[in-house]
């Protein structure tokens, strides 16, 4: 039984990275600071990946 959550555990925290690598680049792609983003995604995870695909590039000045 343990074994089976830390392993749970393991995958979860593997996602997550992944997402947030993911979040990464689509940052970058809309001129946003991808480090930034990177570990705004391991707090708020999709909800991250969302605000990525809905904001708009921010506007040259």
């Amino acid at each position: 039984m343990e074994n089976n959550i830390i392993q749970f555990g393991g995958q979860f925290f593997v996602g997550l990275g992944t997402l947030a690598l993911i979040n990464c680049v689509l940052a970058q792609g809309k001129n946003r600071s991808g480090l930034l983003w990177f570990f705004i995604s391991f707090f708020l995870g999709p909800i991250a990946t969302f605000l990525l695909a809905v904001l708009d590039k921010p506007q040259a000045q």
